[in-house]
């Protein structure tokens, strides 16, 4: 499949009580999102974005027209375990902490216990929830929601990450972070589709964007070919003298050419975060989130065989073990099978004896005041059946049963 998401001819029309068509939502929508992207999907309010994620994830049904997503179709339990989605609201359980809501969503994935507990403290500590993740998420700020929000998005691993606006009600510290795991993300093969009304940060990210409006495409392309004049110049130099500047002047003034020259600006979220970042290196306390640079270390790196990444998602869901279905699954062989003995277990069990007491009654003028320990023929014969098979002896049982079974021929009654 050369696309992780595909339309064809969407469409999704809202009826009214009567069943006569009200709203086109999404009007005959042909979208393609490629492999290992960022894509942006964007519009006013009404333009039919939501609409279209919710059919992507199967959510709602298409009055015509049909959906692709990674290959199959979003309704599809096993399509959806390769996905993760945070919606335009975080709908979360507001008694459970940050560490339960993960637990939650991590056991809905059937994820192990062990790459639950892994994945759970590497998201709070990549969202910067780490200090508050004993509070009840009810008692979270929305900025802070939408962190543990994007967590949960990312317990399973996903190979397409939906996210509908992101960086609402956080802080350009939580927006700059946003933006950088959705780049590290994309470094590492996943593909995301993004929907945002703040259309500074879908620049900063978006390799390809489609703007939307009445549920139709109205522009489509790469970021940089759509945003690009190609009727204009830009030439960025260091300090220069004013001389310098006079001559760029007239030179510019020979080619019939207008020309404004100015020192660059700092962009304010640039600015912004590098007072903060300054406050926090002097280590100032804070009751809100922390920001931090970290990512999971399951979602760091691209996937190689070796890799703890494939470890961790390749860990074993606890499930009945299902039997083998082709004829080529063959059962190991015995030897392969066959524990080797352990020599200090021999030992212990060559060293010790089997006793069993033998009194049975309460001691008298006469008795010891403790029982008498006598060995046992019987425990000494299991004894011996025991160290033979731990030393893994191959004899015949049968032979020993024989020889005690076979007539004396010493005895007079069997003469």
């Amino acid at each position: 499949m050369e696309y992780a998401v595909e339309t064809f001819s969407l469409t999704k029309i809202f009826s009214d009580w009567w069943g006569r068509a009200k709203v086109y939502a999404v009007d005959e929508l042909n979208l393609q999102v490629r492999y290992n992207e960022v894509f942006g999907l964007l519009g006013p309010n009404g333009s039919g974005k939501t609409t279209t994620l919710k059919i992507l994830l199967g959510l709602l049904h298409p009055t015509k027209g049909r959906a692709l997503v990674l290959g199959g179709q979003g309704n599809d339990p096993k399509i959806n375990a390769r996905i993760g989605f945070l919606p335009e609201e975080s709908y979360l359980y507001r008694f459970l902490n940050a560490r339960e809501t993960l637990d939650f969503y991590g056991r809905l994935f059937g994820l192990d216990r062990q790459v639950r507990k892994t994945r759970i403290e590497a998201l709070l500590d990549m969202v910067g929830l780490k200090a508050v993740a004993s509070r009840p998420v009810g008692t979270y700020s929305k900025g802070m929601a939408r962190r543990i929000g994007l967590a949960q998005a990312l317990i399973n691993d996903p190979d397409l990450l939906i996210l509908d606006e992101p960086t609402t009600g956080l802080d350009p510290i939580g927006t700059r972070q946003i933006k950088d795991l959705i780049l590290q993300l994309a470094a590492r093969g996943k593909t995301v589709l993004l929907c945002s009304h703040l259309l500074a940060d879908v620049e900063d990210v978006c390799d390809r964007i489609s703007i939307l409006y009445g549920g139709r495409v109205q522009a489509h392309g790469r970021v940089k070919d759509l945003l690009q004049q190609t009727n204009r110049r830009q030439i960025l130099t260091d300090a220069i003298s004013d001389d310098a500047v006079d001559e760029i002047k007239r030179i510019v003034a020979d080619e019939h050419a207008e020309c404004e020259v100015s020192s660059p600006m700092d962009r304010l979220e640039t600015f912004f975060i590098r007072t903060v970042t300054a406050a926090q290196q002097q280590e100032q306390p804070t009751s809100g989130a922390v920001s931090t640079t970290k990512i999971g270390d399951f979602l760091a790196a691209a996937p190689t065989p070796q890799s703890l990444i494939d470890k961790l998602v390749s860990a074993p869901v606890s499930r009945q073990p299902e039997p083998p279905t082709t004829e080529t699954e063959k059962v190991p062989p015995a030897e392969t099978l066959e524990a080797k003995p352990d020599e200090g277990l021999l030992k212990q069990l060559a060293s010790s004896t089997e006793t069993v007491p033998t009194q049975t009654s309460a001691p008298g003028p006469e008795q010891p005041a403790s029982p008498v320990e006598t060995e046992s023929p019987a425990s000494d014969r299991i004894k011996t059946s025991l160290l033979d098979k731990l030393a893994g002896r191959t004899e015949d049982p049968s032979a020993d049963t024989e020889q005690e079974n076979k007539p004396d021929a010493g005895d007079p009654e069997n003469a």
